[in-house]
């Protein structure tokens, strides 16, 4: 399908979600080939600061693609304007069908309030923000050389996910009691401040008013805010990444916690839409409604039983579900109101778990896999376990020792699981370098015996 094509039809959609009460940002569509699709997969932006994981996850994306395993037809970002990306490799019906579901994900974050509340702290131009990020990482890169620049992205990307998503972006230095000795004094009046805050367009900082020599903090769960803010030896620059990495996994945390609703909302909207496009020729209209089918499949392959979940497919489901039980306008509150853990606790019940055949199952080691039970409370945490908090373990800040030594601490019951120990101690070694004192995590192991695992400062390449 040509960009043209693409561009009449997708006039014709948006009109047709407008007369069904949808209100979207507006999109900015772009046709790319291939290989900047999996770009986008792999680093989760169209430019983001340069690190070797991304270059590994854009191997494990390019094998997956090479082999059949994924298609990436469609990438959205959440803005004003949004931005999407379409392979231009799609069939003219892959693309008119891509369109609609574009147009239901941009009712769905202008609509959710969750995507409003981060929108309103990160702003709607983070993409451009990023890539003034990757330039200044690239500057860096310059000036300090590639292996520090990479042990400050090693640590903060390791941390991505521990932020605390109910405090904001923009939060006064003296929350949290600094360290001493030795002293930090305070960065509010700084000329990187300045700069950050000038980049990010938040408002001035109050003073600091934390006294000398406090040392126990309440527990931090944001800890990529409290190594920048409290770092005892971090330079500007280090400071700045972790504050970029930080603000991008703002930026982030709705499209993971609202996964699931998101791609129902758009897939259903996709479908309603699809129904109504008289002006789409009817061989086109006809495949579309098949890629439809295929898309809110449960099984990746067609056939077998599936033993992961399908958000398309589960998200879909539930959104029929509750506008045929409760109406247009309930599921529009919901929509609203909810995140996945509202949607799923409150919106799967009995009678849909027992239509889509949900269980949960267990895998031994030599490869059996069991049906454990079809409890709707275990079907429940089941489908949400790998969404709480980003899916990462609840680790907080619980004290900082006069001689500036960090202790972490892992809450094992609230996760209900221990952490795999030489993941964690890779971890906490990356976090040493740039804390550059000790640091410990007393958490769990697997089984469930404590553990104290020590991270120990070595010296910056």
């Amino acid at each position: 399908m040509s960009p043209s094509g693409h561009a009449d039809w997708q006039a014709g959609f948006e009109r047709l979600a407008r007369a069904q009460g949808l209100d979207c940002y507006p999109i900015d569509f772009s046709v790319v080939p291939a290989s900047f699709m999996l770009e986008i997969a792999a680093y989760g932006l169209p430019i983001r600061m340069p690190h070797w994981s991304f270059g590994a996850r854009y191997v494990h994306q390019l094998v997956r693609h090479h082999m059949g395993h994924s298609h990436v037809f469609e990438v959205m970002f959440p803005g004003d304007p949004c931005r999407a990306y379409l392979l231009d490799s799609n069939s003219a019906a892959e693309n008119a069908l891509v369109t609609a579901h574009v147009i239901g994900h941009a009712d769905f974050v202008k609509r959710n309030a969750l995507f409003r509340h981060c929108m309103d702290m990160t702003g709607g131009h983070v993409l451009e923000r990023s890539a003034v990020r990757a330039r200044r990482v690239e500057q860096a890169i310059a000036q300090y050389g590639p292996r520090r620049v990479e042990t400050v992205l090693d640590a903060a990307l390791a941390l991505e996910s521990h932020i605390d998503v109910q405090a904001p972006l923009h939060r006064p230095d003296h929350e949290t009691p600094r360290p001493a000795p030795p002293p930090s004094p305070s960065m509010a009046d700084t000329a990187f401040w300045r700069r950050y805050r000038a980049l990010v367009g938040a408002p001035p900082l109050a003073a600091d008013t934390a006294r000398p020599g406090e040392s126990r903090p309440s527990p931090e769960p944001d800890l990529l805010w409290f190594i920048a803010h409290h770092g005892p030896e971090l330079e500007d620059w280090e400071r700045e990444i972790f504050l970029a990495v930080r603000e991008e996994a703002y930026y982030f945390y709705p499209v993971h916690a609202c996964q699931i609703m998101n791609e129902g909302w758009a897939s259903y909207w996709h479908a309603r839409l699809l129904r109504e496009a008289d002006f789409l020729p009817q061989a086109c209209w006809v495949q579309a409604i098949k890629s439809h089918s295929d898309v809110v499949s449960p099984y990746g392959d067609g056939a077998g039983q599936a033993l992961s979940i399908n958000p398309y497919h589960l998200g879909f489901a539930l959104w029929e579900h509750i506008v045929a039980r409760d109406g247009l306008a309930a599921a529009c509150r919901v929509c609203t109101d909810e995140d996945d853990t509202g949607f799923i606790r409150n919106h799967l019940d009995r009678e849909l778990a027992d239509q889509l055949d949900l269980f949960v199952h267990a895998t031994r080691a030599d490869g059996e896999t069991r049906i454990m039970n079809r409890d709707l409370h275990a079907i429940h945490e089941a489908i949400l376990a790998p969404t709480y908090h980003y899916g990462a373990p609840s680790i907080v800040v619980s004290r900082l020792h006069h001689d500036g030594s960090l202790e972490l601490t892992h809450d094992a019951r609230r996760d209900g699981r221990g952490l795999d120990v030489p993941q964690a101690e890779q971890v906490l070694a990356y976090i040493a370098k740039v804390w550059r004192r000790p640091v410990v995590l007393h958490t769990v192991d697997f089984r469930g015996v404590p553990r104290a695992i020590r991270g120990m400062p070595t010296a910056l390449p």
